[in-house]
């Protein structure tokens, strides 16, 4: 998924943690719309319709905190790095976390729902995952 950035990023690790990051908050926006349209379907259990809606919430704040973390990557200049980085860390830690969660409410629920929303969050969270990897491997030197 980082591979058509490859061209233009060659070597350089701030580049490439801005393109995971960007790659991970388009599927994290898109999984958020794909669970906004199941939110609204006629024929869910209340527990799944819970599930959802919280799901939902989740989601809000993962693309949220990712959005955070792409603005103060704009901005690292200066003698804040590491404050700023920190920050990033921790919104896209948060991101994760937030993403891991949202799974949490279908634990005890069967059937379609919780596999069709499991598939979008793995991805979600894997491409997250990758993003916290190559930021927390950023250094001021």
């Amino acid at each position: 998924m980082l591979a058509p950035y490859a061209a233009t990023i060659h070597i350089n690790s701030l580049e490439l943690a801005n393109a995971a990051l960007t790659v991970s908050l388009k599927s994290a926006k898109s999984t958020s719309k794909v669970v906004r349209e199941l939110s609204k379907g006629r024929d869910l259990s209340m527990r799944d319709g819970q599930a959802v809606a919280d799901c939902l919430e989740n989601m809000s704040d993962s693309v949220d905190e990712m959005k955070k973390s792409m603005a103060e990557m704009k901005d690292l200049d200066g003698p804040e790095f590491d404050d700023k980085m920190g920050n990033v860390k921790t919104w896209v830690s948060a991101a994760l976390t937030d993403e891991d969660t949202c799974m949490d409410g279908f634990e005890d629920n069967d059937g379609k729902m919780k596999e069709t929303i499991r598939g979008y969050i793995v991805n979600v969270a894997e491409l997250t995952s990758i993003a916290l990897s190559l930021i927390t491997n950023i250094s001021s030197t």
